[in-house]
């Protein structure tokens, strides 16, 4: 089983046609998300969409309240595969628990920066924001923002992450959020 993360606001559905391509190169189902997503309140809500290659299975809406992220812990795996958005998070989960007292953790992979427990990354790095050409998951606000011409990818390095002047995180929820006051740890 999959699922999607869902941005509503106030009434309105975020950047649907991007969650519906993602659902078909998945599991090649090509329907209406529209028909199943409609806000229940004008608050800030996660969607959280379970599918399978059946169909849509469950529509979950719940408050959202973004976390403040400020410190990183860096960490290796090799072995993580997170290509598709299972809704079995196991593997991403128990990277997350090394996190130690830091907000969140940047996951390394092949030698190069990946991705975020909740999120994609970007760097900015020589006057342009970079993202990981080898992400665990396509984001949809990744995939918009590198449609748009905003991010280019790039492989990573963990010394181009010691040197960037500015870091981002990117998903449905929070968009493009840059962080000023940041620190990574070893």
């Amino acid at each position: 089983m999959y699922f999607e993360t869902i941005k509503c606001d106030d009434y309105e559905v975020f950047n649907l046609e991007y969650h519906q391509k993602r659902i078909a190169k998945t599991v090649g189902l090509n329907i209406n998300l529209s028909e199943y997503v409609y806000p229940i309140s004008n608050k800030l809500l996660r969607c959280k969409l379970i599918y399978d290659e059946t169909g849509i299975l469950e529509v979950n809406y719940f408050e959202y309240k973004k976390r403040d992220i400020k410190t990183f812990k860096l960490v290796y795996d090799e072995n993580i595969e997170y290509s598709k958005k299972y809704l079995n998070r196991k593997s991403l989960d128990e990277l997350y628990t090394k996190k130690e007292n830091y907000d969140e953790i940047i996951i390394i992979k092949d030698g190069f920066i990946s991705d975020t427990s909740i999120a994609n990354i970007a760097i900015f790095y020589d006057n342009k924001w970079l993202t990981p050409k080898k992400p665990l998951l396509e984001g949809t606000t990744r995939t918009r923002l590198i449609e748009e011409g905003k991010l280019q990818e790039k492989d990573i390095s963990i010394k181009m992450l010691q040197k960037c002047e500015k870091l981002a995180l990117m998903n449905a929820m929070i968009g493009f959020d840059a962080i000023e006051n940041y620190s990574f740890f070893s």
